[in-house]
């Protein structure tokens, strides 16, 4: 697995950067960062990130903070601009005929929102719901989120099993319109990257580990 944990003087923190799928490593990340690709969805997500830090325990070199990057869908944010993610819920769980609560995990002490504690100064922030499914049209109105992606709650679990804090950045590239094909998600793909990068270069400043 490729990848690349920051130096201190890149960033002031030792840092893993996760991204889904090459699709969304433009130009301006790749001068910047060289992240660990986990794959698309909760499970792919899960095993490596799982792995990726389970690698770097044995090296004795965890990171300081994991960031998680790349795009994300909204039927109501600005498109192609970045917010950081305030917390994160996972609509896909729901065992509530057995009394749970919709998004709880059955057996697992979490809220169905799940705060992300470290912030960047000046990022709007923004609730992000993870699932299976791309979301599009009439599939946004019955969930209780401002933005969605496939992966973010299962890289937070992971995080939580090494006692990693989790920051999330997320550039809206679709969701005003419907989605039909491929291209319509990667078409603001490169405005995502671009701005996801001038993100970057502002963290060493900006950056506040316990908010």
């Amino acid at each position: 697995m490729t990848g690349h944990r920051s130096t201190e003087a890149e960033f002031g923190k030792k840092i893993l950067f996760l991204m889904a799928a090459p699709a969304e490593y433009g130009e301006a990340l790749k001068a910047r960062i060289e992240p660990v690709f986990i794959g698309v969805g909760p499970v792919e997500a899960a095993i490596n990130t799982a792995r990726a830090l389970a690698g770097l325990k044995a090296d004795k070199a965890l990171p300081d903070l994991v960031i998680s990057l790349g795009s994300a869908g909204s039927a109501s944010l600005e498109q192609t601009e970045i917010y950081q993610v305030s917390s994160v819920s996972y609509r896909d769980m729901d065992a509530s005929p057995l009394g749970f609560k919709k998004g709880v995990t059955p057996f697992v002490d979490h809220e169905v929102d799940i705060a992300l504690h470290p912030r960047i100064q000046g990022v709007p922030e923004a609730r992000l719901s993870t699932g299976a499914s791309v979301i599009s049209g009439a599939a946004y109105d019955p969930i209780d989120a401002d933005m969605v992606d496939m992966e973010t709650f299962a890289v937070l679990r992971a995080c939580q099993m090494f006692g990693i804090p989790l920051l999330g950045l997320r550039g809206i590239s679709d969701g005003r319109e419907d989605l039909h094909h491929y291209d319509d998600w990667t078409r603001y793909l490169q405005d995502v990257d671009r701005k996801l990068a001038v993100v970057l270069d502002t963290l060493k400043e900006n950056l506040v580990m316990n908010s």
